[in-house]
């Protein structure tokens, strides 16, 4: 299957590498908003203008959209499921049902598929969550994410007036952790489950005051949350927070009753990630072979990881699939 790849940041080498190690697929191009001929790719496979795709549908198969969920996903993930089959890993929670819808109209009017919200979280997280939850309904799912760089508020911080380059690290409240997995089911809050920390580099003269203030206030994203903002040199950062781990778990606990009692239940799954963008990608392109094979079987519209099943995201045959995995 022939894949594009548009941006080409962090997540967008995250897919390219996992796009060259796949047996089953071929990476067409990258494709940028910067001037393609100042794009040298990883892996040597050529650069084009974002605005190429307006005429190589006949060229791939699908196309993994590496933008970011603030304000780049939301506009390119309709357009471009109006020309191809589409994968994103928009991670705005509160605005999925809208962005689906969105996604949905557009890849079912050209007859396409458009997978949104691939992942980690929302993504294989999500998944863990449903799994546990129809597994033994009524329990209590908690998710917490780091200690890690998260590359969405990362680039929200990136398109504020003034900032030059940013990294945020999300950090799960030690206390809180360990009351859920001693199976307290506490009652607990945004704020309590999580911290922010974000180191930023800005502009000569940047007022640092009202950078800290629109981080601090913003909404689906630090808003919520006790975060601390440190204003460090772009030395610095690119010294002490070069690299991109994250990782995190959603621990579910849950009970059933027989006559003889109610027992508790606890299941947890789990992540430590070297890098955050590589992982994503690889999860992307999973999914992207996915939406090939939905698509060649006739279906259109949006889907989320609820609707695809765990077949359809591997190379192997069903046959191999039973044989090495059931």
């Amino acid at each position: 299957m022939k894949i594009g790849i548009l941006g080409y940041g962090n997540l967008g080498k995250g897919v390219e590498a996992a796009v060259m190690a796949a047996p089953d697929m071929e990476l067409v191009g990258v494709f940028s908003r910067r001037d393609p001929s100042k794009v040298k790719t990883e892996s040597g496979v050529k650069a084009y203008a974002a605005a190429d795709l307006e005429t190589m549908q006949d060229a791939i198969d699908v196309l993994i959209i590496c933008g970011g969920s603030a304000t780049d996903l939301p506009e390119m993930t309709p357009k471009y499921a109006a020309l191809y089959n589409v994968i994103d890993s928009f991670d705005t929670h509160a605005r999925i049902p809208e962005h689906f819808g969105n996604v949905d109209a557009a890849a079912k009017k050209a007859g396409k598929i458009g997978i949104i919200s691939c992942g980690w979280d929302p993504g294989m997280f999500s998944l863990n969550r449903l799994y546990a939850d129809s597994v033994l309904p009524g329990g209590k799912a908690y998710t917490f994410w780091g200690r890690g760089v998260s590359q969405g508020h990362s680039d929200a911080i990136r398109r504020i007036e003034g900032v030059l380059d940013a990294r945020q690290y999300t950090i799960p409240v030690p206390a809180a952790v360990e009351r859920v997995r001693n199976g307290e089911n506490p009652e607990l809050t945004t704020r309590e489950k999580h911290t922010r920390e974000c180191f930023v580099v800005v502009e000569e003269g940047a007022d640092k005051a009202r950078i800290e203030n629109e981080i601090k206030t913003m909404p689906n994203y630090f808003s919520d949350y006790d975060t601390t903002v440190h204003f460090i040199s772009m030395e610095e950062l690119q010294r002490d927070h070069a690299g991109l781990p994250h990782g995190g778990s959603v621990i579910y606990t849950g009970s059933t009753k027989t006559a003889s009692g109610e027992k508790k239940h606890v299941i947890e799954y789990s992540l430590k990630l070297d890098s955050n963008p590589e992982f994503t990608g690889s999860v992307l392109t999973a999914y992207a072979r996915a939406a090939y094979r939905l698509n060649k079987a006739g279906e259109s519209g949006a889907k989320t990881v609820f609707d695809i099943a765990p077949a359809q995201l591997s190379p192997l045959s069903g046959d191999e699939i039973r044989a090495h995995f059931l």
